[in-house]
């Protein structure tokens, strides 16, 4: 059943509503967000100051840079290749850190000079089509290539399976044929599911929200340092004819004169307010640094709350669990979309009709997501002499690559 295309306009309005949600994303990454003040207790020339955190951004870095994609094995179609010649330190690195800020990015696949193929990475926020939910690979799609200083597309693309229309200003100015039968831009998503295929930002509501809090509590700090630092004063039994002094002048002079009033009344009595504590605010970002932490699967060191003893690599793996299990999910489905990628690579260079069945033996292949240390490696070795002693050779060289992330040969 063939499909029918809807047309880079319906595309184009569809991109605007969802562009807004992926670069409050990148702002929240960048660390440009405004925390909304409840104008409660902020002074009025306070209320538009604003500070920065970082956590957002941690979460995101901290799954990105476990992420390290290695090669497909079994590679029947020479897809290394491919990829070698298209700068793959910068090339994966990009597309995990785009596809877990906006939930996804698109890997675009053109061919050179030579018609050989080379990838460019557009983020969420500039690219969107129609998905296939059986293969992950786009029925249509449409990108934005270039945008002027006012945030306007001046060069767009559409994409579909038997060409691809470039648009200049909103003008049709170039057409393509496409050889690979596909549209030639790839979703790569993080975390898809049935009623989001486009998956889901790392960054989460809940990451926002407890941003925010945090954002207001540091401002209420700073604003309660003011006072902790110069307590409030006061003076009581003072004429009413007593010449005011200067309120800076009064807080820093080493020496203040008072006369005792002269009707007969007492004399002046002096007095401090209690100083204002920091540990409630200490206490409340600490809470929201745990809420975040658990909805992250990080850690409050992760976040700037160290603890007292360093921990061992058995220590942070177990406390990691849950960032464990949520990046090998993320190498799950990455590795389905660059071997996608590899796939409409392949045709475009061959320009042979390769079915997507054929690439089934073709399987991604990751870093270990915690390097072992010296003590874990010693921990294998006995692991992996034991399995082969009960069933020879059930761990080979592959195998103990995989687990250790050192590859044959490799100096420690």
């Amino acid at each position: 059943m063939s499909y029918a295309y809807k047309g880079p306009d319906y595309l184009r309005r569809k991109l605007i509503t969802k562009r807004t949600r992926v670069l409050k994303r990148y702002k929240y990454y960048e660390m440009k967000n405004i925390a909304r003040d409840f104008n409660i207790s902020s002074p009025p020339e306070l209320r538009a100051w604003q500070s920065c955190i970082g956590w957002c951004a941690t979460a995101v870095d901290s799954m990105a840079d476990r992420l390290s994609f290695r090669e497909f094995r079994n590679d029947l179609f020479d897809v290394n290749e491919i990829f070698r010649m298209n700068n793959p330190d910068i090339f994966f690195d990009s597309s995990i850190l785009s596809a877990l800020i906006s939930s996804c990015c698109f890997v675009y696949i053109s061919p050179d000079e030579d018609g050989f193929p080379r990838f460019q990475v557009i983020d969420g926020g500039n690219a969107t089509g129609e998905i296939d939910p059986i293969t992950n690979l786009l029925n249509e799609g449409y990108a934005v290539l270039s945008r002027d200083k006012n945030d306007n597309p001046v060069k767009e693309a559409w994409y579909t399976a038997e060409k691809t229309v470039y648009y200049e200003r909103g003008k049709k100015y170039r057409t393509d044929p496409n050889k690979a039968g596909y549209p030639l831009l790839v979703p790569i998503i993080n975390r898809p599911d049935a009623v989001r295929p486009f998956g889901h930002s790392r960054i989460s509501r809940a990451c926002m929200s407890l941003t925010g809090s945090a954002l207001r509590t540091i401002k209420r700090s700073e604003i309660s340092a003011e006072f902790f630092s110069f307590p409030q004063k006061y003076v009581t039994g003072l004429s009413q004819d007593a010449e005011e002094m200067e309120k800076w002048k009064a807080a820093m002079s080493a020496m203040i004169t008072i006369t005792k009033d002269d009707e007969g009344g007492s004399d002046p009595k002096f007095g401090q307010f209690t100083q204002q504590s920091m540990e409630p605010h200490l206490v409340q970002l600490r809470m929201f640094a745990s809420q975040f932490a658990g909805e992250t699967g990080l850690t409050l060191d992760d976040l700037g709350f160290p603890s007292d003893n360093p921990s061992s690599y058995d220590a942070i793996k177990a406390a990691h669990v849950k960032l464990r299990r949520s990046a090998q999910k993320a190498q799950r489905t990455f590795g389905s979309g660059f071997l996608n990628v590899g796939f409409l690579a392949a045709r475009l260079r061959d320009s042979f009709p390769y079915r997507r069945q054929e690439f089934y033996k073709t399987k991604p292949v990751w870093e270990p997501v915690f390097e072992p240390d010296a003590a874990s490696l010693s921990l294998i070795g006995d692991g992996a002499i034991k399995i082969n002693q009960a069933i020879p050779g059930y761990i080979g060289r592959e195998t103990l690559h995989d687990l250790t992330g050192i590859a044959p040969g490799d100096e420690l």
